[in-house]
């Protein structure tokens, strides 16, 4: 697994070429991606909540890039290292999260 700074997310997927569009698990509750949802050019967006990230592990494909995203990096590192150890080869944590992207790379991003 890799760490990832938010200011290099967009380097990250435009490396996986035009064939290997990214997921961007977000994995923060409902309530926080309602109050700041996040949309990057690249990348299809999956909102799984932590907690049922196990239950709905079938949803992701393990030969598909993941880049685990929550408010602050904690949830997706623990998200990432269980997808790394079911299977999938290519998992990125977004360092910082969505509070490092509202502050370094896209201020229209709320902070909460």
């Amino acid at each position: 697994m890799e760490q990832v700074r938010v200011t290099d997310v967009a380097a990250l997927i435009e490396s996986f070429g035009p064939d290997s569009r990214p997921v961007l698990l977000d994995v923060r509750e409902p309530w926080e991606v309602q109050a700041a949802a996040l949309t990057v050019p690249g990348a299809r967006t999956v909102c799984i909540p932590m907690r049922e990230v196990p239950q709905r592990l079938a949803e992701l494909d393990p030969a598909q890039p993941v880049l685990g995203l929550c408010h602050h990096g904690m949830r997706s590192l623990q998200v990432v290292a269980f997808l790394e150890r079911a299977g999938h080869a290519r998992v990125y944590n977004v360092a910082g999260g969505i509070d490092a992207w509202a502050r370094e790379v896209d201020a229209s991003v709320p902070l909460y």
